[in-house]
This record gives structure tokens, sequence and C-alpha cells, in this order.
């Protein structure tokens, strides 16, 4: 019978069409597997962002991916916000894949989110702290636009939450 484990490896190919180097479970948008028998399960996804429109394009891609596993007959991918998702979901592994990509990855947030941490981040290039915030809303609602004063690259922040 399967296990939570190997889904879980088998959904590691399925990316983010936003952020390709990322999968859906290094994102931490994958909030529940649930192993009903030998071949049914039920993947349960919270977006990133309410309204996001990369979901049903991942939502697809889980559900193809889940078709390529022999025993599997009866597959529900679910979409719902009962967990909801932060940017601390964000595995270790995926915040470096968002770093090697060029973007900053966010920071942990234990309370509550703070100017700070939006206004001095520091550069997936050069890993300065001399930064500006030139924009609160990037090319995703995700997202933010900021500039390093030190090796002069504009980049964008996946946004803390």
């Amino acid at each position: 019978m399967l296990q939570k484990e190997q889904i879980l490896s088998v959904l590691q190919s399925v990316k983010d069409p936003e952020i390709p180097v990322i999968s859906v479970v290094d994102l931490g948008v994958i909030t529940d597997v649930q192993i009903l028998s030998e071949d049914s399960i039920k993947v349960v996804m919270t977006p990133t962002f309410a309204g996001c429109p990369a979901i049903e394009v991942m939502k697809q891609g889980v559900y193809d991916q889940l078709k390529t596993i022999p025993e599997l007959k009866n597959i529900e991918v679910e979409v719902n916000y009962d967990i909801p998702w932060t940017s601390n979901r964000i595995s270790a592994c995926g915040k470096q894949l968002l770093k090697d990509f060029g973007l900053a990855p966010p920071p942990e947030v234990e309370h509550e989110l703070s100017l700070e941490m939006l206004e001095h981040v520091p550069c997936p290039y050069c890993n300065s702290e001399n930064t500006t915030l030139k924009s609160a809303f990037g090319s995703t609602l995700c997202r933010s636009v900021h500039f390093c004063n030190n090796c002069l690259q504009g980049f964008e922040q996946f946004k803390p939450l």
C-alpha cells in the first residue's frame, strides 16, 4: 500500500508555474495527503493567496502526476482554505531554491509581520541588506519589488505571511 511519503516524493515533480524551480511540496501548498484505500487517495491543497491564478494549474499538475501511479484508480485533489497557507510552510530546500532562482526568500514569521521584514530584504544575488523596497506589489500577489544598493540589481521577494 502507498505511503504518504511516497506520494509527497512523486509530487516533488509538480512545479509552481510561476516559479518553475520549486515544487508544490516545497512551497507548502500540499496541506494533507489521505490514503483512503489501496487504490484511492485524496490530496488537499491551499493556495498561497486567495485568488492565486496558478492554483488550478498546480491542481491539474498534482492530478496528472498522481495518475502516473498505476495502483491509483480514484484520485481526488481538493483546494480549500481550512489550513491557512503561510510563508513558514516553505521548506528550507524551497527557500534555497527561491534564492537560487533570484527571488529573496521570506523570513520566518514568528509573531506579527513587521514593516522591517519588507524594507531590508537580503539581496539574493550578493546577500547585502543595503536594499530598498520599491513596491509592495510585484509581478504576482505573493511578491514585492526591491533594489540592491550594493550590486545594483533589482529583485523580487516572496512575501512573508
